[in-house]
This record gives C-alpha cells, sequence and structure tokens, in this order.
C-alpha cells in the first residue's frame, strides 16, 4: 500500500511530473488500484445556483464583475429550482450534487436559503458539495450543521504564480477557509487550474501546497483552464495535453486515497485524452452540459464513453430511492406558485 505522506517538496515533485508518461502513468496506477476501483468514477453535478457579478478579479473567469464576457447577471436559484435539478442530476446518474455561488463570501441574508438547499439535496439521497467562496468558521460550522458533506474552495495556483492571477484576495485567506471547512467537520474539495501560462515548477508547488495540508483534500480537481473571450487570459498559448496527464498522474500519487476529478476543460479533450487521464489516475467527473457557466460534454456523451471503457459509476450505499424521491418532489410542490430565483444578491 502507498504511503500516504504530507512533507512533499517541490523538487521531488517536479522530478515526478518530469519522468518518462510510461513510467509515471504506470506508476500512478499502480498506486490509484491500491486504494480504488480502477473502472469506477464518482459522477457530480456542478450547478451555478448565483451567476455573475463577482466582485474578485480572477483573470481566468467570466463571472468576474471585472470584465465583460457577455454573462447574464442572475440572482440567487430559489430552492424549489435548485432541488428539481438535484432531482434531474440523480435520475443521470451523479451521486453528488455540487452548488456554486459567484460571491467573495456569503452573506448572512443568504444562509437560509443555502441551508435549506443543503437539506433538500440530502433528502434525496445524494452528497452535497458547494463553493460560496471565502467562509468565516462560523458560516462553516453553519453549513456543517445544516448536513453539508463537501465545501470546494480551490487555491488555483502555486503561491509563487498567484499574483498573476487574483489580486482580490490572498493566498492566506484560500487556506483559511480550507481551514476553517475542515475544522467545522467537512470534507474539502481542493484543487486548482493548469495551463494559465505556469511554469512546471508552478505546478508542482501547486500540488505540494494540496499534498501538505494536514489532512489530503477527498477530493482534487485538476481543471484546465478554459479561455473565455474579455477575460486576460483568453489568449493564453494551449497547455500541452501529455502535460495535463502528468498533472493528473501526479495529483493522483501525491494522494492516493483521494478522488482526483477531471474538472473544467473536458469539452475539449477528446475520448482518448480522457481514457488516458483515467488510466492516470483520474476517478471523478463533472458532467452536465455546463460547470458554472462554460460548456462540459453531455450526460449522453459520458456514459457512452464509459461504456466502451468498462467504467461505471461509483455509487453511494444506503439510500432509500422511494421515500427520498418522494420527499424531494413533496418539497418541490410546495409553494404553489414556485419562482425560479429569490431577490437575493
Amino acid at each position: 500500500m502507498s504511503q500516504v505522506r504530507n512533507d512533499w517538496t517541490t523538487k521531488e515533485v517536479q522530478e515526478l511530473l518530469q519522468k518518462p508518461l510510461n513510467d509515471l502513468v504506470f506508476e500512478a496506477q499502480t498506486v490509484h488500484r491500491q486504494h480504488f476501483n480502477p473502472n469506477e468514477v464518482q459522477i457530480s453535478t456542478l450547478l451555478s445556483i448565483k451567476t455573475g457579478a463577482c466582485p474578485e478579479d480572477c483573470k481566468y473567469c467570466p463571472q468576474s464583475a471585472h470584465y465583460h464576457t457577455g454573462l447574464d447577471r442572475e440572482r440567487l436559484m430559489a430552492v424549489e429550482s435548485v432541488l428539481a435539478e438535484a432531482q434531474a442530476a440523480k435520475e443521470k446518474g451523479a451521486s453528488r450534487f455540487c452548488m456554486g455561488a459567484a460571491w467573495r463570501n456569503p452573506k448572512d441574508r443568504d444562509m437560509p436559503y443555502v441551508i435549506e438547499m443543503i437539506q433538500g439535496v440530502k433528502a434525496l439521497g445524494l452528497e452535497s458539495c458547494m463553493t460560496l467562496g471565502m467562509l468565516s468558521n462560523e458560516q462553516a460550522k453553519m453549513l456543517q450543521q445544516a448536513g453539508l458533506d463537501y465545501y470546494n474552495h480551490n487555491l488555483d495556483t502555486s503561491p509563487e504564480f498567484y499574483g498573476d492571477v487574483i489580486s482580490t484576495r490572498t493566498y492566506q485567506d484560500r487556506l483559511n477557509t480550507l481551514s476553517n471547512v475542515r475544522d467545522a467537520g467537512m470534507k474539502v474539495c481542493a484543487g486548482g487550474i493548469v495551463g494559465m501560462g505556469e511554469s512546471v515548477t508552478d505546478r508542482a508547488s501547486l500540488l505540494v501546497q494540496l499534498a501538505n495540508l494536514p489532512k489530503h483534500p477527498e477530493s482534487v480537481p485538476i481543471n484546465m483552464l478554459v479561455k473565455v473571450e474579455g477575460t486576460p487570459f483568453a489568449k493564453i498559448e494551449d497547455m500541452d495535453n501529455f502535460e495535463f496527464v502528468r498533472t493528473v498522474a501526479v495529483a493522483r500519487i501525491l494522494m492516493p486515497a483521494s478522488h482526483v476529478r477531471l474538472s473544467a476543460g473536458r469539452e475539449d479533450m477528446n475520448d482518448e485524452m480522457q481514457a488516458l487521464c483515467f488510466l492516470a489516475g483520474a476517478n471523478s467527473i463533472f458532467y452536465g452540459e455546463k460547470l458554472l457557466t462554460t460548456a462540459n460534454p453531455g450526460a449522453d456523451a459520458d456514459l457512452r464513453l464509459f461504456e466502451r471503457l468498462g467504467i461505471t459509476p461509483e455509487q453511494l450505499d444506503g439510500y432509500d430511492d422511494e421515500v427520498h424521491t418522494a420527499v424531494i418532489e413533496d418539497a418541490i410542490r410546495e409553494r404553489e406558485n414556485p419562482v425560479r430565483y429569490y431577490d437575493a444578491s
């Protein structure tokens, strides 16, 4: 069984990233088989519950209010609409439902609606995940008490490259939120984005930051930059596909018991590249036609690929589908005139 470590050095990780690809993928697949069924992939769905007008200036993000990308701004979705989306996601095979809001941090007025969403998703028998920006200790405790399973807060890139990506919050702000989430008793979903013009050393440094957290994130999303017109990173040169596969493989080696997720950028990956990523240890995907605001392969395309590769979706145990479906349907019908959005910013 591979050793779980929290003391990796950037030099060690750089050496892994530079190994011959065959050797690196073989090592990653060997580690993967020690901790997971190699032919199962966890499926998550990501829904934008509040879109656009984010005050942060992340140079990759079409939801930032600092850039003109043509994105329509939307208010916080109504609970009933979110639960209907969760129901549909479950019917298509998702085991986890993730909800994202374009906030710097949630406001007190938003928390009751967020808590209702968590409770409804849990009643359906899905794992729940949210990404709402920075969290205080008190907010993290509220989400945990509502039953939230996972909280996503990516580090994005290395500490050294971070200032080239964002200026409106610090790297320590991100680490503090991860600490608050862990202290509250929730599972951590934290990864980064590659292909933003960073160096191999930066990618190594990002992976070191994740792998040397006091406890490894349970989910590690590896995002390929999606270039959006109007953002400062729209014209960055494409990252080499094999460098992306290397990043996935090293994430698997460094964090052997974590789910390593193919996240943003899959729309631009052919089936062969995705298959190579699964071979390199990726065992989680987001499916659905959108990831927040960017394109993603359709669920049917993913399931066809799984069939070709002999992969099956990872299942959750212990849920009575009929009971939970009845609960969620009652929640959806609760109001006579449901609306899609609440009047919340």
